[in-house]
């Protein structure tokens, strides 16, 4: 591995988010334009086949910084010196099952990649969790990657940060970009909070602009809903936005920004949020690190939604105890 070249791994590398999030690592939208990428493609054996197929495609695309293509069923291969890694692949929920038996059979398949990377990734490598539910597979991937530091470990809440600047740069007529200090605390679930305290566009208050009736009777549920909005309508997951935000995140977390952004990190015990759960936080990121916003004065309203975030993740890891060593 050379200073010019990074190795990816994707996981779930034959699915629907994957598809929309491979032409874009290939193309340098995380690395940047000097970088060579290496993909590595993790797939369960049954569809090994059909990651084999996107593979031809990425190489039919002739992309100029796409050095390698691999595809595999072992996670210590796909992970084999991989500086980065983007654990899409989970089990979805099926009809009648309770969320309990979802984090259980989705700990089957984190516990063991996350041995995987502890043992083969490179030293600096960087985990996003993009599989729900994402925050305790986050969660027990870190417990299984004991000689990894758990801030190399993370859980996407940036869908749910973008979603929420669309929404709120639709309601003013502005551009997403005028929109800063925005956050979502919490878990990627029904509970999370979109919160606009401290947002503001063109540098004023968002808070003044807003009705407080439309924020919380409108805005934060349907920030939370959005996805399965999305499936009403389309019929399909989101996945082309999953990608993207996906891409987000990652790139923010190695160029550095000092925007707000939301990210699941583990908690340093601030906010009320216990030490060692996974939750969505404002963060910016500086020296290739995400840094907790802190200083931070909290209202009622806010504890009272943070707190039953707090909640939910409690709740989940209580159900993945067995598997959290």
């Amino acid at each position: 591995m050379t200073a010019s070249t990074a190795k990816i791994a994707v996981t779930g590398a034959a699915g629907q988010i994957a598809y929309s999030l491979l032409w874009r690592l290939a193309a340098g939208d995380v690395y940047g334009p000097d970088t060579r990428i290496e993909l590595s493609l993790l797939e369960i054996p049954d569809a090994v086949g059909a990651a084999e197929g996107v593979a031809m495609e990425l190489g039919d695309s002739a992309l100029p910084l796409l050095a390698s293509v691999e595809v595999t069923d072992r996670a210590e291969t796909a992970f084999d010196g991989a500086n980065a890694a983007f654990l899409v692949g989970a089990k979805p929920r099926g009809k009648g099952e309770e969320r309990a038996d979802l984090l259980a059979a989705n700990g089957r398949i984190f516990g063991p990649q996350g041995r995987a990377l502890n043992d083969h990734a490179a030293d600096d490598i960087r985990v996003l969790v993009v599989g729900n539910p994402a925050n305790t597979n986050t969660l027990i991937a870190r417990q299984a990657a004991r000689d990894i530091p758990a801030e190399r470990f993370t859980a996407m809440m940036r869908l749910d940060h973008n979603r929420a600047l669309s929404q709120l740069a639709t309601r003013l007529d502005v551009a997403t970009t005028d929109i800063d200090n925005l956050v979502v605390w919490g878990n990627h679930s029904a509970t999370q909070f979109p919160d606009i305290t401290w947002a503001t566009v063109h540098g004023q208050p968002i808070a003044d602009r807003i009705d407080h009736d439309w924020y919380t009777g409108e805005f934060i549920p349907r920030v939370a809903r959005r996805g399965s909005e999305i499936i009403e309508v389309r019929g399909k997951s989101s996945a082309a936005s999953a990608a993207s935000s996906a891409v987000d995140h990652m790139r923010d977390w190695i160029a550095g920004t000092e925007t707000w952004s939301s990210a699941a990190v583990v908690s340093d015990g601030s906010y009320g949020i216990d030490a060692g759960l996974v939750a969505g936080l404002p963060t910016v990121a500086r020296d290739g690190k995400w840094e907790i916003v802190q200083g931070l004065e909290l209202n009622d309203f806010q504890r009272e939604r943070i707190a039953a975030n707090v909640e939910e993740l409690r709740a989940e890891r209580e159900a993945v105890a067995d598997l959290l060593g």
